[in-house]
């Protein structure tokens, strides 16, 4: 006999999370909240401490990275809660964010197409909840084909505005020690976390994951 999985579900697009509903519902899940915002998940997984927590990445109230940061921080506080997030595009710094998470177990992190796919998807559901890990394989095809130094696809320019911003300068101070205009200095950091492919957050923290994932290469020279 299967155990009922407890399910709380975020989705801000209405049609969307009703057809979640009725989709997990057909499929022997029990739906104990279908929310349509960050601060709603956090407080709906928190009371009703689910078996799995299904939510999309671009959620209000900033319609960014929202419902990934709540997955996250749900996880910081039980790191072996099963979370699948969806997301409309491939973006691998999301799905590394929800893999550093918890215990780095019982995680998935899938595009909303394959919802379309429904055995499979629920196949997932499933699976990450039993313990296991699930990327979506687009992502998966990306991270294999992605160079291992991090800093790999970074010019010799970026290379240098990336030190400096370890060295904890403005892009004022980055300007005048590299004799170029701040707008210039400004479009290198935005080429740097594109190419570092941090998710989206608030400026500050982009450049602090920069800024560590630099430390982290060790880089010579």
């Amino acid at each position: 006999m299967s155990q009922v999985t407890r399910v709380v579900l975020a989705e801000d697009e209405v049609l969307l999370r009703e057809g979640l509903v009725a989709l997990l519902t057909r499929f022997d899940f029990t739906v104990c909240a279908a929310v349509g915002s960050a601060p709603e998940l956090l407080e709906a997984a928190r009371t009703h401490q689910p078996d799995l927590v299904l939510t999309d990445i671009r959620m209000p109230p900033g319609r960014r990275d929202d419902g990934l940061r709540a997955a996250v921080a749900l996880r910081a506080e039980r790191p072996g809660l099963p979370v699948v997030v969806l997301s409309q595009f491939v973006q691998t710094g999301y799905a590394a964010a929800l893999l550093d998470s918890g215990d780095g177990q019982r995680v998935g992190y899938l595009l909303k197409d394959r919802v379309a796919e429904v055995t499979e998807f629920v196949d997932t559901l499933r699976r990450v909840t039993d313990g296991g890990t699930a990327i979506d394989p687009d992502v998966v095809r990306q991270l294999l084909h992605r160079p291992r130094d991090p800093l790999a696809a970074l010019s010799a320019r970026e290379r240098e505005v990336l030190a400096l911003l370890a060295e904890g300068r403005s892009n004022a101070s980055i300007a005048a020690r590299l004799h170029v205009t701040e707008a210039a200095v400004g479009k290198h950091v935005g080429n740097i976390l594109l190419k570092l492919d941090l998710p989206p957050s608030d400026d500050t923290n982009r450049r602090v994951l920069a800024v560590l994932t630099y430390l982290r290469a060790d880089p010579v020279g």
